[in-house]
């Protein structure tokens, strides 16, 4: 075997992996098809990750907090859901960050900071990191997987071929790997894309996330640290609209684009300007029917891919990568195999089990919440209406926020 573990995905979730596992004694390949300087200097992307408290314990475990850069942790203290068009009529649930044990909610951290400060803890060769770094395949693709009983075989464009005692899925919830195993996935599409970007304004965010069920639209405003260069408050601005009504809004100039974002934000923000690239993905929700197969695993997003309404996609990528890495480190320390089909399946229950209620749900909100129905918005309004006076309710959402339930 050329390796015990191969993983193919150098994204955040296939580099968390490979880093919560040196020192464990396993010898690791990656393979990635991006070039090595992409993966040193990520490129922005748009996409702030909402962490959840959990979510900074395992990345504060993994080495990766540090590397981040405290101007580029920024506090979410409290959430906002609004429900309708600006005015007296918008129903409004506050979560406060009160309701929980911490002194915020988490934390937004770009996504394009969180694969740069993966790849440097992954690949560091200071004293200070256990272990030896993966041996990484970079600008490489697997064109053809199989396994049996005693392995994992890849192939890659280039013709090489390489074999390990077990292969990981990280390449995505479009995963190519996945579905060359065999491994069916339920796709939902929900016919939305996603506009996200970074945009300054006048009036200031208080460190709260909002998200806003509007009628035709639905908003999300995601807290940053101030710009650098204006010292205006900003925040990574998402809208979601129909797809064929999106490209137009990707189209226009910018001082057109900022009053259009003013108005479809009715103005609560005050003038609003953009201070980044724009940047638009299709809302794709995906639920991986098995997450392991003979000698073959998937994590992150390739074994469940979250719709973002609740933000909760990273998080649980992180926590598929904490429980396969648990169970892999101590078979490996027992002289077990770490491919056998108990551990598969013992990290298969446990992650879907963890993962189940929360894809369900979301997948149950985000539906409710792009339908225009009179009945849908009523029920909306009224969903909002009672959580604001429910106490216990808001509590259990603070939890599931930071992670910490």
């Amino acid at each position: 075997m050329d390796f015990d573990l191969i993983i193919i995905g150098a994204g955040p979730a296939g580099l968390c992996l490979a880093r919560a596992l040196r020192g464990s004694g396993l010898h690791i390949g990656m393979v990635e098809q991006s070039s090595l300087a992409a993966l040193q200097n990520p490129a922005f992307d748009g996409r702030e990750i909402a962490l959840t408290q959990h979510s900074a314990v395992l990345l504060r475990q993994l080495g990766l907090w540090s590397r981040l850069g405290e101007s580029h942790i920024a506090p979410l203290r409290d959430a906002l859901v609004l429900d309708g068009s600006s005015g007296r009529s918008q129903s409004r649930m506050h979560i406060s960050h009160t309701l929980s044990p911490k002194p915020e909610l988490g934390y937004l951290v770009a996504n394009h900071h969180i694969r740069r400060a993966a790849f440097e803890a992954t690949m560091a060769t200071d004293g200070d990191t256990p272990g030896t770094p993966p041996t990484l395949h970079s600008e490489q693709q697997v064109t053809h997987i199989h396994t049996n009983a005693h392995g994992a075989h890849l192939t890659l464009a280039s013709g090489t071929t390489l074999s390990a005692r077990l292969a990981v899925a990280a390449d995505s919830r479009h995963s190519s790997t996945r579905r060359a195993m065999g491994i069916p996935a339920d796709m939902h599409d929900y016919g939305r894309t996603m506009l996200v970007c970074n945009m300054t304004h006048e009036q200031p965010h208080h460190e709260t996330a909002w998200e806003w069920f509007d009628h035709g639209q639905t908003l999300a405003l995601l807290p940053m640290n101030p710009c650098p260069l204006s010292g205006l408050p900003r925040s990574s601005v998402v809208l979601t609209l129909p797809s064929q009504a999106l490209q137009p809004l990707m189209d226009l100039p910018e001082a057109t684009f900022n009053t259009a974002m003013a108005e479809r934000f009715g103005h609560q923000l005050g003038a609003m300007r953009l201070c980044s690239t724009r940047h638009a993905y299709p809302l794709v929700g995906v639920w991986a029917r098995r997450l392991v197969a003979q000698r073959f695993a998937a994590v992150g997003d390739a074994a469940v891919g979250m719709h973002p309404v609740t933000a909760h996609g990273f998080n649980l990528g992180l926590r598929s990568i904490h429980t396969l890495s648990q169970l892999l480190t101590q078979a490996h320390q027992r002289g077990q195999d770490i491919a056998s089909p108990t551990l598969l399946e013992r990290y298969q229950r446990t992650h879907q089990n963890a993962s189940r209620g929360l894809y369900m749900a979301t997948h149950a909100l985000a539906q409710l919440y792009t339908r225009e129905e009179a009945p849908a918005r009523f029920l909306r309004q009224v969903l909002v209406d009672l959580g604001e006076r429910f106490t216990p309710f808001k509590r259990a959402v603070a939890a599931s926020l930071t992670g910490l339930h």
